[in-house]
């Protein structure tokens, strides 16, 4: 569903050297898993005989019994579509390989061996097994049926999934298996391990896991070793593991004294679409690979993942200072180099007591708090008009008074109804033309009195409304430095509640993030705000949910429709979502022409719409396709 696929880590109760009793735990576990719609469930290494087997792995009996056990398994899942993935030895050539087996219906469908053998400290592989590192496009007979062996085998659905299998110390090495498999296009990759625990080993596994799903731009599916391997020297703490791109999504209780098994949902077909959209991805060197077809897999009813509704916005509130001075620095650092090109030590904003104009006024200030610069060379400049209320104003002006910067006051009203006259417009014609002609006032007095004092006049919108077009062409739409336009609404409200930490203008900060998003365009109601922008183009935090999967990776609307429904279940329901969603794609087709000639400004985030950088589109697509998708 929407390329989403669930998968799973099995680690199964062991018993040394029994592989008759370890097939009917790993067969409880197939089972479990495809009654929870598992479309690929991996195992540990040497899953039939036990890891810690060692020397016994090079005995006749424990390898006869391994092959039956593998029979028994396979005639049991005759009517399974479910992938597993088991450990076993395989005696090939007269050398013997530590190898992943890939089953479905009662098949193998290939047999992957493992590359690097461990041979030091508590691991000896090398007494038992050979490298399978060099063993490509062969076969091998297996229960009387010849498999395809090698390192070079990847697994494929007919739709998003391609998998590639690796093995333990495979993960460990300077170049994994695993990063040719993704450079090959495998987009979910699998580990049958056995890692025993030494003191926080764990959290080392987790983080190598985790970085080489980010590496490969990946799923990545691990399963250690577990509960009744020999403690004879070491101990086996059963750890599991699902990542994806970066991130863990689960991952087990370690030292369970039964057998467990974790599941993913993982979004494949976002991987595929990140690897063309966000890296160097199409410059890996490809290697020759052999893909082997799976049969349909099962399809589950419902997507079983947590969907971030504020995809921009650090998920962790212990992440907040860190991720909000980074913020800060990035937008302070780009109008320190901007200000210095151009012999520039005076800075002029609008200040309007909304949310853009005060998170611009206070990176402003911390630009200038770290040049030691004068701060009354910071100009904030407040131009009260039809629609100003008083507690918009009253905000503006006690933040400036409060950081110390240089306040001044030009009132629009006389300007605008000259404008209204010299063009012939009625003054109560509450028009597009109305509000224009005051946004367009506000800039030509911004960039005129820059002129003037000789400044540079600080852009405040912000990503979101760059993307909705919500800005009035060469009015709020133009400055000489885009501060904000690297940073949607969500983060801005975000980023604003953290200079709450300056008690001196805590409880402004307060009631700013309090006041409805306005432009303060139409004449206001007994001095209330007449007009909330989201009231007219709809929520932000929607807005910036389609923005995020739109531009990541190039989702269609129907999927991000979906996926917003699940993010908002309990505040929007699915039409009023879809409403929205065709308001945006309208607006972000329509509205590209005043993005083909926005000003310079910093990117913050891994999303940029600057047409010099990330987006590059014309102006004048036709955007029926997405339209009808979205049906």
């Amino acid at each position: 569903m929407f390329g989403f696929y669930r998968v799973a880590a099995a680690v199964n109760k062991t018993v040394v050297g029994n592989p008759a009793k370890n097939a009917e735990e790993v067969l409880t576990l197939i089972n479990d898993a495809h009654a929870k719609e598992v479309s690929v469930v991996v195992f540990p290494e040497l899953t039939l005989t036990s890891y810690t087997a060692s020397d016994l792995l090079l005995n006749q009996t424990l390898i006869a019994s391994q092959d039956e056990a593998l029979s028994y398994i396979l005639k049991n899942i005759e009517n399974i579509n479910t992938i597993a993935i088991l450990g076993i030895a395989v005696l090939e050539a007269d050398r013997l390989y530590n190898c992943a087996a890939v089953l479905q219906n009662g098949k193998v469908l290939g047999i992957v061996p493992k590359s690097y053998l461990p041979n030091k400290k508590e691991f000896y592989e090398k007494r038992q097994f050979t490298s399978g590192r060099d063993v490509v496009r062969t076969t091998t007979e297996l229960l009387e049926e010849e498999v395809p062996f090698g390192v070079d085998l990847l697994f494929a659905d007919s739709k998003d999934m391609i998998f590639g299998v690796e093995i333990c110390e495979d993960l460990w090495a300077v170049t994994p298996p695993s990063n040719h498999m993704a450079s090959n296009g495998a987009n979910l990759l699998f580990n049958l391990s056995a890692s025993n625990e030494l003191i926080g080993k764990h959290e080392y596994r987790e983080e190598l896991v985790r970085t080489q799903s980010a590496r490969c731009m990946a799923a990545y599916v691990y399963s250690s070793a577990g509960v009744g391997e020999s403690t004879t020297d070491t101990v086996f703490g059963g750890h599991s593991i699902i990542a994806e791109y970066g991130s863990t999504l689960s991952q087990n209780e370690r030292f369970s004294l039964g057998s467990t098994l974790i599941t993913a949902d993982v979004d494949l077909e976002r991987l595929r679409w990140l690897r063309l959209n966000e890296s160097s991805y199409g410059d890996g060197r490809r290697k020759k690979t052999r893909t082997i077809k799976v049969d349909a897999l099962p399809d589950s009813s419902k997507i079983e993942r947590d969907i971030n509704p504020m995809p921009f916005v650090p998920s962790r509130y212990a992440d907040k200072k860190h991720r909000c001075d980074e913020i800060v620095h990035i937008q302070a650092h780009g109008l320190i180099k901007r200000m210095n090109h151009a012999h520039i030590k005076k800075a002029v904003i609008g200040i309007s007591g909304g949310l853009d104009s005060t998170l611009a006024l206070l990176s402003t200030h911390r630009a200038f708090e770290m040049m030691n610069w004068d701060i009354k060379d910071i100009i904030a400049v407040t131009m009260p008009g039809f629609g100003t209320t008083s507690r918009t104003k009253s905000n503006a002006v006690q933040l400036c008074e409060a950081l110390g910067v240089t306040l001044k006051e030009v009132d629009i009203t006389d300007i605008s109804l000259k404008e209204f006259e010299a063009i012939e417009h009625d003054k109560d014609e509450h028009s597009v033309t109305y509000e224009n002609v005051q946004a367009r006032a506000r800039t030509s007095i911004l960039m005129n009195m820059a002129n003037k004092k000789g400044g540079l006049v600080i852009g405040t919108g912000d990503l979101s409304e760059i993307a909705l077009g919500w800005s009035t062409y060469n009015g709020d739409h133009m400055s000489m430095y885009a501060l904000n336009s690297g940073i949607p609404k969500t983060l801005i409200q975000y980023v604003i509640e953290y200079y709450k930490s300056n008690k001196q203008i805590a409880d402004i900060i307060d009631d700013i993030l309090a006041t409805p998003i306005s432009p303060e365009l139409l004449p206001a109601n007994d001095d209330e705000i007449a007009q909330e922008t989201e009231a007219i183009v709809g929520p932000y935090e929607l807005h910036d949910f389609f923005l995020y999967h739109f531009i990541k990776y190039g989702a269609k609307p129907s999927k991000i429709l979906h996926l917003a429904a699940m993010a908002f279940d309990t505040k929007y329901d699915e039409n009023e979502i879809k409403k929205w969603l065709k308001v945006f794609l309208k607006r972000f087709f329509t509205q590209q022409f005043k993005r083909s000639c926005m000003p310079d400004g910093p990117k913050v985030g891994t999303i940029s719409l600057s047409p010099r950088a990330d987006w590059k589109m014309a102006s004048d697509v036709d955007f029926e396709s997405w339209m009808e998708e979205l049906k």
